[in-house]
């Protein structure tokens, strides 16, 4: 059986649930443990919402200007491409991963004003490569932008092999050389 929810107003703007005037309805142990004891919310009355109405004008205000900055910043980020390097191993695995605060760092140092909370991740980027990461404001502002994951060395394409012994040790490879004829005179090199 669910609980019921009771109806409040909000005497700020509580995020993911509503700005200042909103009147909402929660589940009593988010009223009881959360929203009354930080005074957050209280119980409507008229004259309650009356008193709030100015605050509430305001938080739709500055809404609509977050809003509005929020629109023009992913429409300049169409096609935006960030580049971090990290240490990584000799086939590119990097030690730690990527996460969020990398990616909002690097387009914060770009001139992107992104948050944390903003970047989504399908899952953690653990080896170099380019990726495409999602930045979602909203639920209808959303723009991708390419990741691109760098060694901070230079990776050898060409690596030797590496030989292991019987006694499972590890064999250097050094270049072959021709043996020497029988029948060259003592002291030089079969050609």
């Amino acid at each position: 059986m669910a609980a019921k929810k009771i109806s409040l107003l909000l005497n700020r703007t509580v995020e993911n649930l509503g700005i200042v005037g909103d009147i909402v309805k929660v589940r009593p142990g988010y009223a009881r443990n959360f929203l009354l004891p930080h005074v957050l919310a209280e119980a409507p009355t008229p004259s309650k919402i009356e008193r709030l109405k100015e605050a509430r004008q305001t938080a739709l205000a500055e809404l609509a200007h977050i809003r509005q900055s929020r629109e023009e910043l992913v429409a300049r980020m169409n096609a935006v491409t960030v580049t971090i390097a990290r240490s990584c191993n000799d086939q590119g695995i990097l030690y730690g991963s990527v996460s969020q605060r990398d990616i909002a760092d690097a387009l914060q140092a770009a001139g992107y004003d992104v948050g944390v909370r903003s970047v989504r991740l399908s899952q953690s980027i653990r080896r170099v490569g380019e990726y495409h990461v999602s930045i979602q404001f909203d639920k209808d502002l959303r723009t991708d932008v390419t990741l691109k994951v760098d060694a901070d060395r230079s990776l050898d394409e060409e690596r030797e092999e590496i030989e292991i012994d019987e006694e499972g040790e590890m064999v250097e490879r050094r270049p072959r050389r021709r043996p020497a004829r029988d029948d060259a005179p003592s002291g030089q090199e079969a050609p």
